[in-house]
């Protein structure tokens, strides 16, 4: 069994998130960085809490060019940031219609930017402000600063993953290949797909997951059509193939993948589908290198699909980053050229339309390592796996 890694960081991991995002910052011309979404606001502070559920009250941190991050937060959150390495820690008493926190935050970007500087936010694909938008020029004029996209920096920071953001991965990961090894004995005469579903969430947190947001079972007659819907009530039945993807978390960081079993039997078309994309996975993840590109990735795993006759996918891409959320930067896609570094987290997910309404996908993590891929899943059978 995977040893549980400690949770939460050492200071020093946080000194060195904060070192390369200053040297990115330098690099973009940015006086600061403004980020204000939970992945981020953990990322660079450490501060978790569920409290994120309530949408009601913004909460603001600001990396300066040099030093270490102000958070500017409500004051509900003051004893947990206090817990964190943040010492630097300003709050207003909120909710405040009249002014949550927008002359609190605009006062901190014009001291730590300076009237005239830039200071980069959350305006990219894959990220979002959690602040109300209009009050983002408000906060520029009030701050004498520009706004700009901090994008770059936030993807340069967390495209690679430490060692020890991996171990949190690879943990999951092994929780999730554990308790799918168990499914077949999940599965009874007369179960539905939520039934199944719900017996494999209570597995995962037994087994020592934190949580599964997303735990999605479709069951389709000789194939699903979807593969982001359900469970359902649907019942089980002969002929069946059962798809459950996962996203399961460990102090804060994803697994991301499936499995694939059919009910009784299957046709021979299923089990080709199911060999066509398990051997794309394989190339997928031998193609997975440092320097590589994921177009590069993409394309290996499309060749072979073609190969097999595939009428396409829906899905839009063939995998993607992974870590604080369930998808990252980047995407496997024939547009992507982003370069692969070590200790860069991926999940390799091949998938096919083999008949008109019926799909096949087959989904592993990987990190990629200087001589090749590491494999943090359990590889999944090679052959479709039946339950009786």
């Amino acid at each position: 069994m995977t040893p549980v890694p400690p949770r939460g960081f050492p200071r020093a991991e946080f000194e060195r998130r904060t070192d390369r995002a200053q040297r990115a910052m330098r690099r973009a011309g940015l006086d600061a960085l403004l980020v204000t979404a939970p992945q981020q606001v953990r990322y660079f502070t450490g501060f978790d809490t569920q409290f994120w559920e309530s949408p009601t009250r913004p909460w603001y941190v600001v990396l300066p060019a040099s030093g270490e991050p102000v958070a500017v937060i409500p004051e509900i959150g003051a004893p947990g940031m206090r817990a964190t390495w943040v010492t630097d820690v300003r709050t207003w008493p909120a909710p405040n219609p009249a002014d949550d926190g927008v002359s609190l935050l605009a006062g901190t970007l014009r001291e730590l930017a300076g009237a005239g500087g830039t200071v980069g936010a959350e305006l990219g694909r894959e990220l979002q402000l959690r602040m109300p938008a209009g009050q983002l020029p408000e906060i520029a004029e009030r701050a004498a600063v520009t706004i700009a996209d901090g994008t770059p920096v936030i993807r340069r920071c967390r495209h690679v993953k430490s060692e020890l953001e991996i171990d949190k991965i690879r943990f999951a990961c092994r929780v999730a290949s554990d308790a799918y090894a168990g499914v077949p004995e999940l599965i009874r005469a007369g179960d539905t797909e939520r039934t199944v579903v719900q017996r494999l969430r209570a597995d995962l947190v037994n087994r020592g997951a934190d949580t599964s947001p997303y735990l999605i079972g479709v069951a389709g007659q000789g194939g699903y059509d979807n593969i982001i819907m359900g469970p359902t009530d649907r019942p089980l039945g002969p002929g069946d193939v059962l798809i459950i993807d996962t996203g399961t978390v460990f102090d804060g960081y994803f697994c991301d993948f499936n499995r694939n079993w059919a009910i009784g039997t299957a046709d021979d078309a299923v089990r080709r589908a199911y060999d066509a994309v398990w051997r794309a996975t394989e190339v997928g993840i031998e193609a997975a290198r440092p320097g590589a590109r994921v177009c590069d990735v993409w394309r290996a795993m499309a060749d072979v699909l073609a190969g097999a006759g595939s009428g396409g996918n829906n899905v839009g891409r063939l995998g993607h980053g992974l870590g604080l959320q369930l998808t990252e930067p980047p995407s496997n896609h024939p547009e992507d050229r982003t370069v692969l570094a070590e200790g860069t987290v991926l999940t390799i997910e091949p998938g096919m339309e083999f008949a008109p309404g019926r799909m096949m996908v087959h989904e592993e993590d990987i990190v990629i390592r200087d001589g090749g891929a590491e494999l943090l899943t359990t590889r999944a059978a090679p052959h479709l796996p039946v339950v009786a």
